[in-house]
This record gives C-alpha cells, structure tokens and sequence, in this order.
C-alpha cells in the first residue's frame, strides 16, 4: 500500500508539475507576479497531493509570527522537497537563493530566473560569489517581497542536527532585518532518499521573529537553537 500511493504521489507531483510549467509558458513574457502566482499554485497543489495520496495532515503554526508591516526573511530547516513547494502557499512569494546549476535546467531555469532568484556557486569562493550579499541586499530592497533561505546548505534526516551555514549569520549582517525561523518534520513523511513516502503529520513551525542587532555568530547560536529545539518538539 505504501508503495501504490507512493507511485500515486509521484505520478500526480510530476505530472502536475509539467502541466504547470506548459500552461505558464506565457508569463514568461509578463509581470513577474503573473509567473509567481504559479509557484503558489503548486504550493497549494503539493499540500493537497499530500492530504490526499499520503494520507498526511499538514498543519501550519505559528502564521501570526509572520511580519505584516516590514521587512523580514525566513530561514528554515530543509528535510524535504515538501516545504521548497508548501512554504509558498503561505508566505508572500518568497524570494529563492538556489544553486547556479539550477538556472541550467531547460524551461525550469527561465521560471528561476523570471522570479528573480539569486544564483550562488556553492562550497567555493569564486569571483561570482564575490558581490553575492550585496546582490541579495539590492534584491530584497527593491522587491516586497521576502528572503527564504534554508541555512542548513542541503535537506538532512529529521534527527540531524548539523551545523548552519555561516552564510546565514552574513545574510542577517547584510540586511539588518528580522528574521523568522520555520522548524518542520517533513522528513518524517517525504524523506530525503527514497521514493517511498509515509503517512503521518507534517507540521510546519513559524517562530518568533529574532529581531537584528545580534552580531552574526550570535544570530546562528539563537536560530540554530530556536529551530533545533522546536523540530525535537514537533517530531
């Protein structure tokens, strides 16, 4: 049974997928916000194929800690590809820091690009990273639109606690905005290897906001504290 509704889950996420980026070819040629409200669709979409092949309530808590009035970015822990789709259906259209190899991707990479993604060469120190911050900086001024980035570098098992990346605390420095930790268990239900899934609960945690004025290492020990504590709650 785990098997079929893998397979079920599998076939519906990839062939909605494809539909989507088919039927949104034409924003492409349009607003920005046009080829956003896609990315939410399929948030909501994969928050639904979840409900319904895998039997799994998704519960979002903690909405109330998102900023309505100012500036802020999100960082959250990454176990799955569940919240790089659901944490669309509830934040503003987030802005992505994702992999440069990613923009490589036929069709796919045009989308990133569209939305204003910001490209980084990851694990090195190469002349592209250099004007990386400022690049992030200038992004998030000029758009209304938030941060979202997943410290940890990669998805990891639930029970991993690895360190976050330095990156993060130089993302704080550089933007002197608030920041809101996201704790979840979605590895529990779509883990990082593997086809199969497995039925349960996601719950997705929006915590208070960690306000700026920490200096960065300061700001790592109190997200890596905050999002490590509530993933031990939630699991």
């Amino acid at each position: 049974m785990l098997l079929l509704r893998s397979l079920l889950f599998n076939f519906f996420l990839y062939s909605g997928i494809t539909v989507v980026f088919l039927v949104a070819l034409p924003s492409l040629f349009l607003p920005s916000k046009i080829t956003l409200l896609f990315g939410k669709f399929l948030g909501h979409y994969v928050v639904f194929l979840v409900r319904i092949f895998l039997k799994t309530k998704v519960e979002f808590k903690g909405i109330e800690n998102i900023p309505k009035d100012k500036k802020y970015f999100v960082a959250s822990a990454h176990q799955s590809m569940f919240e790089t789709f659901a944490l669309q259906s509830v934040l503003d259209y987030p802005v992505f820091i994702l992999k440069k190899e990613l923009l490589k991707i036929p069709l796919f990479g045009l989308y990133l690009k569209k939305i204003k993604s910001i490209e980084i060469v990851r694990d090195t120190t190469t002349k592209e990273n250099l004007n990386f911050f400022d690049k992030v900086a200038k992004t998030i001024e000029n758009e209304n639109r938030p941060l979202l980035i997943f410290p940890q570098g990669t998805r990891v098992k639930v029970e991993d606690k690895v360190p976050f990346k330095k990156g993060a605390g130089r993302i704080y420095e550089t933007l002197n905005i608030c920041c809101v930790p996201v704790a979840l268990n979605s590895g529990k239900v779509w883990p990082k290897e593997g086809m199969i899934k497995y039925p349960g609960k996601i719950i997705v945690s929006f915590l208070k906001p960690i306000e700026p004025g920490l200096n960065r290492d300061e700001f790592l020990k109190n997200l890596e504290m905050k999002i490590y504590d509530e993933i031990r709650n939630i699991s």
